[in-house]
């Protein structure tokens, strides 16, 4: 069951959110009744933190900022989420750097390489050094994935054990976490995989539709419906295992709004269909223009119905506790054995999907036994 931790602390969350809004759309609509006076800073910033969206946020004080005369934000408060910021601008620039010298030794190797997730779709925000980077994902051909292991090994000091369902492998090259992906595949369903494995030959088969020029270093990306699909199914599979961040979704909403004139939708609604993820497109798109201040002439199949804006609010407060990629549940004693970790994600696993059952109970009855056996399989 859920905690709930947040109840009483209202008007903090409606300030996050007024202000994750102006950051992520530019919307400068400061909303009627909100005294932010009376907002709890502190919890703010730790909300930004847990969701992996500090940059939005201070963005949004930015923008709320320009069109008030009175401060609205404590200056205390202003000057730490500014400095986080400037932090993770430097720590952005250093990894674009790395990124274009790490793909430019596997061109020049014969290594076909695309750029997925992470810095690449940084790309499509307002500010793209202001998005909190995770690690580098790095999508490579059949052939192209074991040279790529093959010569980024010796040059990594730890290796994570290979995922060989996913053709998965992360390994830390100086201070950067690399992963390499030989497929695009999540594990939660079997219908959603075999439409990604459609996606990855579409791919390397076709060529990618769109670049990056970072530097003077040009990098493959997905095609445009490709990646949109992956990067849902991608924060899906989180949603589902354990915790997705407000950070993914942001992602995903980036897409769609950069996207918004060139989706073909004929071909993205085929596809949902195939996966029997239409269910989770519309509640997600709700739970986006509600919390994220999403569009809604951006948002594809969107409906207003009031069955979807239930959903909507059962995700956000799921997202809320939770935190990005489930941070307030890390075990904190390391100590603990691997047979008690188990059991303990295991039965975290199953509180949690008794939740989500309320939200999409077909599929949470679809997805359990993967699921379960996935969560039990990883160390």
């Amino acid at each position: 069951m859920l905690k709930r931790q947040r109840v009483g602390q209202q008007n903090s969350i409606e300030a996050f959110s007024m202000l994750l809004k102006a950051g992520l759309f530019g919307r400068g609509e400061r909303p009627d009744g909100l005294s932010l006076e009376h907002v709890d800073w502190k919890e703010v910033f730790q909300l930004s933190q847990e969701q992996g969206v500090v940059g939005l946020v201070t963005d949004g004080i930015e923008t709320l900022q320009g069109e008030h005369s009175t401060p609205l934000v404590p200056q205390k408060w202003a000057r730490t989420f500014i400095y986080t910021t400037l932090q993770m601008e430097q720590r952005n620039q250093d990894m674009d750097k790395f990124v274009a010298s790490l793909v430019s030794k596997l061109q020049k190797k014969g290594i076909n390489v695309l750029l997925v997730k992470g810095q690449e779709v940084a790309q499509v925000y307002k500010k793209p050094l202001w998005r909190v980077s995770g690690d580098i994902d790095l999508l490579l051909s059949d052939k192209g994935y074991q040279k790529a292991k093959d010569y980024l090994q010796p040059l990594a000091s730890q290796s994570e054990p290979e995922n060989e369902y996913k053709k998965h492998v992360g390994m830390m090259i100086g201070k950067w976490l690399v992963e390499l992906h030989g497929s695009l595949r999540c594990g939660f369903s079997s219908r959603v995989d075999k439409m990604l494995d459609k996606m990855y030959d579409n791919a390397f088969r076709s060529g990618s539709s769109r670049t990056w020029m970072n530097g003077n270093v040009q990098i493959f990306l997905l095609g445009e419906e490709n990646e949109v699909l992956y990067v849902f199914t991608h924060f899906l599979n989180h949603f589902f295992k354990g915790g997705v961040g407000i950070r993914q979704v942001c992602d995903w909403c980036r897409l769609l709004w950069s996207f918004r004139d060139s989706l073909d939708l004929n071909s993205l609604e085929s596809r949902l269909q195939d996966m029997g993820l239409m269910s989770e497109w519309r509640a997600f798109g709700v739970y986006a223009v509600m919390y994220l201040g999403m569009p809604e002439t951006a948002m594809p199949y969107f409906s207003g119905c009031e069955e979807w804006g239930k959903k909507a609010k059962l995700i956000n407060t799921f997202i809320l506790e939770t935190g990005n990629l489930g941070c307030n549940r890390k075990e904190k004693d390391k100590e603990v054995s691997f047979y008690k970790r188990k059991v303990k994600s295991s039965w975290q696993r199953a509180c949690d999907l008794t939740y989500i059952f309320q939200i999409f109970p077909l599929d949470t009855l679809r997805f359990f036994p993967s699921i379960l056996l996935n969560g039990i399989r990883q160390k």
